[in-house]
């Protein structure tokens, strides 16, 4: 079985449905809530092994109540946890995910000990075993240290930097990563960092929600519209389609570097889309579903894609 080492954050989510956003000094009205696992890596992780991926989760959490729901959780769901470091006597990240009537999500939330992890605690054979690396927001040193251990190794990397990338220098991993996810926002701000001069060498996959996503090719550019889904919660959408794209890549074999050949280009580009549709499919699914956690089989988005053929 092909194995992801996914990296970085493991929450315990409270979800509150509200009939709106409030606005400075306004109020809204909390119509239900609930509560699972979350966090960036976790998510990706938990969409993995819906699609026959064996993840190994690098991450930590506190010895607290949260953390001890949060670690059944991902062995329900089938997550190698050898990476997760438990921290004694501290906290569990918690966010507070506000959803409204559209799915659109604000978060409130403590760090806890969701970066707790230093490169020292990351053991370089989980690595060295891994088919693919994935990682999300998290201690640069840390991330960059994966990458590179990876990079050695002859492991492909991903990298989705999440909302947190203008405040933090992930230069070192960005420049060590063959695929960076981001969204339409979280992609200008790279393209304003040093990582723009190497950035035509990689793929980059640029998410626009509901209107699809763009991926970058060292060759040009492929696009797939998205699908027309009724929004239910879209907190968990990203990483379901990150989890999407990298499953099909490591079936595809694609690589970030294609060989120039013109009688390989139409056969790379149909590769291409079919890694965007599957991962829109993801995320499309995801996205109408309650919750920030998606674990939709491979069986399931390829019914999902029939319905829409």
């Amino acid at each position: 079985m092909v194995t992801v080492l996914t990296a970085g954050h493991v929450n315990w989510d409270v979800t509150l449905r509200v009939d709106r956003l409030p606005q400075p000094d306004g109020e809204a009205s909390i119509r239900s809530q609930f509560q699972s696992g979350g966090g960036s890596a976790a998510n990706v992780a938990v969409a993995l092994a819906g699609l026959g991926v064996r993840p190994v989760l690098v991450g930590s959490v506190g010895d607290d109540d949260n953390g001890r729901l949060a670690r059944r959780e991902l062995e329900d769901a089938d997550v190698s946890l050898e990476g997760l470091t438990v921290v004694e006597d501290a906290p569990t990240a918690v966010k507070y995910l506000l959803v409204d009537d559209a799915g659109e999500v604000s978060i409130l939330g403590n760090d806890g000990v969701n970066e707790a992890v230093r490169p020292a605690d990351v053991d370089p054979n989980w690595i060295r075993h891994a088919d693919h690396v994935h990682l999300t927001s998290q201690r640069p040193k840390t991330a960059s240290y994966i990458a590179s251990v990876a990079n050695e190794a002859g492991v492909p990397v991903s990298f989705d930097p999440g909302r947190r990338l203008g405040d933090r220098d992930y230069t070192e991993t960005l420049v060590r990563a063959d695929i960076v996810f981001a969204t339409d926002h979280e992609a200008e701000a790279i393209l304003e960092s040093e990582y723009a001069a190497v950035a035509d060498d990689r793929l980059v996959v640029v998410t626009a929600g509901a209107d699809g996503a763009v991926l970058h090719t060292p060759d040009g550019r492929t696009t797939h519209p998205g699908f027309d889904v009724e929004p239910v919660d879209s907190s968990g959408a990203g990483d379901a389609f990150a989890a999407g794209f990298i499953a099909t890549s490591l079936n595809e074999g694609l690589d970030p570097n294609p060989n120039p050949n013109p009688n390989c280009e139409n056969e790379g580009e149909r590769a291409y889309h079919r890694a965007l549709e599957f991962a829109n499919a993801c995320g499309a699914l995801a996205a109408s579903r309650k919750g920030p956690r998606s674990m939709s089989t491979t069986a399931d988005v390829r019914a999902f894609l029939e319905r829409r053929s």
